[in-house]
């Protein structure tokens, strides 16, 4: 079926909501026509996101039910009965209609579902489909992106976001429903007086504030110096804002300054066109408060509260909003030393990182004996070891994080978890305060210790059908083309991921990687710097990660731009082939 006699099925249907027509009905560019209808908003391994609107390849509530009518197919084929499904929300629009829509269609389906009463983060979901013996959960959600996207985040039983095997089988049931009619719905108040509908109250939530309270490591220096730290939080219009501060507030964090601009919810995040603690942008607020609070730490949550972003002031004065791997080798390195301190390593202890985050960090684990691990992009897959170190007894997970500011101690959340890391970045904060130190004073120390490296991320935008199919091609064209060198750098390794292959291209070896198969491609030059090369899950994007090591700052920054410049050149020209 083309394009347009999608669109128009859509406007003759008795199905689609009178609103979502009168939207179509208005629509005069043919391209945007044709964006919102040449194909079906995909089900990948996360779930679904996109932009909000009419259409197939949009996000409303006819393709939120055919997924969770395809969602209920699957899990009735796969349990047969006694099926519950959690589901959250944060504070996107339509995220509540979305996730009533959600629990109508499953309830239609025979399936009960505990839905929370208030917009909860994501990594809360995590926890309450484990604490409430869940089949899965649903959390509607776009993360970081812009006002108009949304999205439906899928969660297994262990309270990992489904990985691959589930999210192919989710989708070829999806697939099956070839028309809305076939999608089951249960008006929402019939649903509660039947009893298949059951809204989440306190308790859950406090057992996990209680959970994650417990995860501080030097309890007594907390209790004892905590209401010294002065920190400055934003929410940005985001789920974090109450959780975040319950647990400091309990800890004995009185100093918490919020960005008050910042701190209630709203989904068209009007202080933060892109709410992403990832753009240093998100902190301009949170900065024009620092020159009268003077705080040890800046920090802020993205709107479904499961990534964090930390500013540091340096040795000049000025402010500066770390990486994603910055962060992540601060915490590694504050858990692994406070366990050793405590004889509190564990046996076979891990930490977990992906192929695109730092390698500072396996330097770190070397010297407490620990193992690093590597996993595809995604915290999925590092929730996916979780669960398999849980069944296995093999290896105990330690920590867990990568590149993109996510990250995660403790097993009882199976994602990335900003609630958590924001109670142990105060916490280091307070160690290295008490020792006369900031955390970017930690970091220098870091680098020197291990060596400077340095990580950059390049993302190019390619909007619509013809976008992807540059991405597509692109991919095709740096995995048979690049074989030599960049610049005067040799490329000794490529890992192809889709082809599981790495090759030895100074022995002309290859051998097979054991993950799972994703059409991203990593290179490894003869100075130990990588680039990786991928589209990215969520976004119309082709993303390009860059790493260095050099033997000062001022050496691995070098070192980066011109390893960016020869990269980029290459990139840029498959994306005209």
């Amino acid at each position: 079926m083309t394009y347009k006699e999608k669109y128009k099925n859509w406007i003759n249907s008795n199905f689609i909501d009178l609103k979502l027509k009168r939207e179509l009905e208005k629509l005069v560019d043919e391209k945007e026509i044709e964006d919102r209808f040449y194909k079906d908003l995909e089900f990948g391994t996360g779930g679904l996101r996109g932009v909000m609107g009419a259409g197939t390849n949009r996000m409303n509530i006819h393709t939120i039910g055919k997924a969770t009518q395809g969602l209920c197919d699957y899990l009735n084929s796969k349990y047969k009965k006694n099926i519950s499904v959690t589901i959250a929300y944060d504070s996107r629009n339509m995220s509540i209609e979305f996730a009533k829509a959600a629990a109508e269609t499953l309830c239609a389906n025979d399936i009960s579902v505990n839905l929370f009463e208030k917009l909860t983060p994501t990594p809360i979901l995590s926890y309450a489909v484990r604490e409430l013996k869940s089949k899965a959960g649903i959390v509607i959600t776009a993360s970081h992106n812009p006002k108009q996207y949304n999205g439906y985040k899928v969660y297994g039983d262990d309270g990992g976001q489904v990985t691959d095997e589930a999210a192919s089988q989710i989708t070829t049931c999806i697939g099956n429903i070839k028309d809305f009619s076939k999608v089951k719905t249960m008006e929402f108040n019939t649903a509660k007086e039947n009893g298949l509908l059951n809204i989440i109250g306190e308790n859950l939530y406090l057992s996990y504030i209680d959970k994650t309270k417990n995860l501080t490591i030097r309890k007594d220096m907390v209790k004892k110096y905590a209401n010294n730290l002065k920190i400055i939080y934003t929410p940005i219009h985001g789920s974090g804002n109450l959780p975040v501060r319950r647990v400091l507030d309990e800890l004995g964090y009185k100093n918490v300054f919020v960005v008050k601009e910042q701190e209630m919810p709203n989904g068209n995040f009007p202080t933060s066109p892109y709410p992403n603690p990832e753009d240093p942008n998100v902190f301009k607020l949170a900065l024009n408060m620092a020159s009268d609070i003077n705080p040890d730490i800046i920090f802020g949550t993205d709107p479904d509260c499961d990534r964090i972003g930390v500013v540091v002031k340096c040795d000049d004065g000025k402010y500066k909003v770390l990486s994603g791997n910055q962060t992540g080798v601060l915490l590694g390195n504050y858990i692994l030393k406070s366990l050793n301190e405590n004889n509190q390593i564990p046996k076979n202890g891990v930490i977990i990182k992906t192929i695109v985050t730092t390698n500072l960090i396996e330097s770190i684990a070397q010297k407490y004996n620990v193992e690093v691990l590597e996993v595809l992009t995604g915290f999925k897959y590092i929730g996916e070891k979780i669960k398999e170190f849980e069944q296995n007894n093999e290896k105990n997970f330690i920590f867990g994080f990568e590149e993109s500011f996510g990250y995660l101690a403790g097993n009882f959340v199976r994602d990335k978890d900003a609630v958590i890391a924001a109670t142990l970045i105060c916490e280091m904060t307070l160690y290295y305060k008490n020792k006369g130190m900031s955390l970017y004073d930690a970091l220098m120390n870091i680098y020197k210790e291990y060596g400077y490296y340095e990580e950059s991320l390049v993302s190019i935008e390619l909007k619509g059908k013809d976008g992807a199919e540059k991405i597509s091609n692109a991919l095709e064209y740096l995995r048979s083309s690049m074989k030599g060198s960049i610049g005067n750098n040799k490329i000794t390794r490529k890992m192809d991921y889709k082809a599981s292959i790495e090759t030895d291209l100074i022995n002309n070896t290859e051998k097979t990687i054991k993950l799972p198969k994703s059409n991203v491609l990593k290179f490894l030059l003869e100075d130990g710097s990588w680039f990786v090369v991928r589209p990215s899950g969520t976004e119309p994007k082709m993303k390009i990660y860059l790493s260095v090591k050099g033997n000062c700052l001022e050496n691995s920054s070098k070192k980066m731009i011109v390893l960016k410049e020869n990269v980029m050149s290459i990139v840029n020209n498959a994306c005209l082939n």
